[in-house]
């Protein structure tokens, strides 16, 4: 008999049955430890207010706090980003989403989009002028893409950009964007003579404006608006130098679906973990509703796509630290994860009865988030059609 097989079986983990952790360093669980504890005290003894109420107070004091502990701009180098690995960012994002979508959402437009967009794309002086506050969480950020019109088809949008002189005078209209009323800095993309590129636009500039999109059914704990640009005149230097045409917000597109695919894990866990729980201590018929078949068969497929889930992130998470993650993988990612983590939320409820609609769960508000992170940084069709294309060959788009 070899020694292998002498060794004893460690026991069995209901929170990680596959042994996820095992693939994970000591620091990476530090840092998963310290978002969750965050986000258990400054989150979660409030989330069920802020989301009833459809607000998210004190989302400055929150910033700041997200960036004490090095959440925003995570994965990025330098100007006071915390320079973390991928798969670090992508357990951030977790936790992040464990506790609400919407405070996933601040921290991943934040991050993924205006910041990615300025360190990759911008120039020096863009980069010492506004990431290091932002990483502080002292400068709110959002991304400007998305139009009233135009939202799967960004090459269609119409906010244009135009030269007069040496300035650039910027007029349209974004839509759903979040942060949007509370930042002090938005990239926004738009047409100009020479293709689509991306400004950095400071929010008191003269033109602009963000009033803030109300009656959200989902996303409730989220600051969302319009952006209006009514010939905003900028300096020859507020466009990024670096990039021109869709490849631009489309690269920081992908970086944020990477933290979705992990986020979406956590609104999943969420709700797993409170049916679980309910299952043991709800009784009918005598004994704990987890103790029927059909009970323990929901819970046993919950588990099954929950932890494959977290499998895929972490393969996606080892592939972009490698360098080695393609755009179609990201694709598939939000495409499984996020289509997974809403019918995990649907099938938590059912075992939580008529309680689990109610906001003592957080069941039903992760269901109602989710179906907005379905549709945000790509819907499930365009996610169909890029692993379509990828598939066969033949481009379905147009």
């Amino acid at each position: 008999m070899s020694a292998r097989s002498r060794t004893p079986l460690p026991p069995f983990d209901p929170a990680d049955p596959l042994g996820i952790d095992d693939l994970l360093e000591p620091e990476d669980l530090a840092i998963r430890e310290t978002v969750r504890s965050w986000a258990a005290d400054r989150v979660l003894p409030h989330i069920a207010d802020w989301y009833e109420k459809g607000e998210l107070p004190g989302i400055r004091d929150l910033a700041r706090e997200l960036g004490s502990i090095g959440a925003l701009g995570m994965s990025l180098e330098g100007y006071g980003c915390a320079g973390a690995s991928s798969v670090q960012y992508g357990l951030a994002c977790l936790e992040l989403e464990a506790a609400d979508s919407g405070i996933r959402s601040l921290v991943s437009v934040q991050g993924s989009l205006a910041m990615y967009a300025i360190h990759r794309f911008g120039s020096e002086e863009q980069k010492q002028r506004w990431l290091p506050g932002m990483a502080a969480g002292e400068i709110i950020g959002c991304f400007g893409l998305t139009e009233p019109d135009h939202g799967s088809d960004p090459a269609s949008m119409r906010t244009f950009a135009k030269k007069d002189g040496t300035d650039w005078v910027l007029t349209g209209r974004k839509m759903w964007i979040t942060n949007g009323s509370v930042a002090g800095v938005a990239v926004v993309w738009a047409h100009t003579d020479d293709g689509i590129r991306g400004f950095v636009v400071p929010t008191e500039t003269p033109g602009f404006s963000a009033p803030e999109i109300k009656h959200k059914w989902s996303l409730r704990a989220s600051v969302t608006s319009e952006l209006v640009l009514d010939e905003v005149r900028l300096p020859a230097d507020a466009v990024l130098p670096e990039v021109t045409g869709l490849k631009g917000p489309l690269s920081c597109l992908s970086h944020a679906r990477y933290g979705i695919v992990w986020g979406a894990m956590g609104a999943a866990r969420s709700s797993f973990e409170a049916a679980v729980e309910y299952s043991r201590t709800r009784e009918q018929f005598g004994r704990p509703i987890g103790g029927f078949q059909l009970t323990q068969a929901k819970l046993a497929d919950m588990a099954v796509e929950l932890h494959k889930g977290i499998l895929l992130a972490h393969h996606l998470g080892r592939r972009l630290d490698a360098g080695r993650l393609r755009p179609e993988q990201v694709s598939f990612g939000k495409l499984n994860n996020v289509r997974e983590a809403i019918d995990i939320c649907r099938t938590s409820r059912t075992i939580l009865g008529a309680n689990g609609i109610s906001l003592e769960y957080p069941v039903m508000r992760h269901a109602t988030n989710l179906e907005s992170v379905l549709t945000y940084e790509g819907t499930v069709e365009m996610h169909q059609l890029v692993l379509g294309k990828a598939l066969t060959g033949l481009d379905a788009f147009r």
